[in-house]
């Protein structure tokens, strides 16, 4: 299956673009372009057919993409999204991790940088650039954890779970490496993100890095 993609942004110009270059890729599909985040939000409200990733700008006219974003990820939480913006101020990255974004990619990014970022955040859940982990190691995300790591808090599994998340496993080579079956890894996948009150697989990284659990150069 191509990885399904839904589009939103304000400038046609720039939309169609982008439309243009993800269809020449046998693996990517644009399933719906949006002009705005109410379009997005409408758009998943009334199907079954939910994208991938959404590929949200973050200005955008009736709701902007920080919004529709923060509504996403209450109502529609499998669904990951990719910040595209032509700001790359540490405020909007941070903000835009603080509601769950799973990516975030300036608009003057190359091709090969969109294409790339596309395919790792739809097989890991998320991808993170040197510039954008800074930022969450710097604790701009938010001022402090929501939950301050102890070692009683996760068990030894689970961390050992969480930081093959972080080192971008995906399920199965985890299982693999960990001699247990995928169910068992999901299962501490689940258990981690009700622990830590993280949306999304970029939320446990998140949390890892502001609780030192991982160091930021093994991610």
């Amino acid at each position: 299956m191509p990885i399904q993609i839904l589009l939103a942004d304000d400038e046609e110009l720039f939309r169609k673009g982008i439309y243009f270059l993800l269809q020449r890729e046998p693996d990517i599909d644009v399933i719906y372009e949006a002009s705005n985040g109410q379009e997005v939000v409408d758009y998943l409200r009334n199907t079954e057919n939910y994208p991938d990733i959404i590929l949200m700008d973050l200005k955008m006219p009736d709701l902007n993409g920080v919004e529709a974003t923060r509504i996403i990820h209450k109502e529609f939480p499998i669904v990951k999204i990719i910040a595209l913006t032509s700001y790359n101020t540490q405020a909007f990255i941070a903000n835009m991790l603080h509601v769950g974004a799973s990516s975030y990619l300036v608009k003057n990014a190359s091709p090969k940088v969109m294409l790339e970022t596309i395919r790792q955040v739809d097989e890991k859940g998320f991808y993170y650039t040197p510039e954008v982990l800074d930022v969450i190691q710097n604790d701009i995300v938010s001022d402090t954890p929501k939950n301050r790591f102890d070692d009683d808090y996760l068990t030894n599994r689970e961390q050992e779970v969480l930081q093959l998340i972080c080192q971008q496993l995906n399920t199965n080579e985890i299982a693999e490496k960990l001699f247990i079956s995928p169910r068992t890894v999901e299962g501490h996948r689940n258990n981690l993100l009700l622990k830590t009150e993280s949306k999304n697989i970029a939320g446990l990284v998140v949390y890892a890095i502001q609780n030192k659990i991982v160091e930021i150069d093994t991610i």
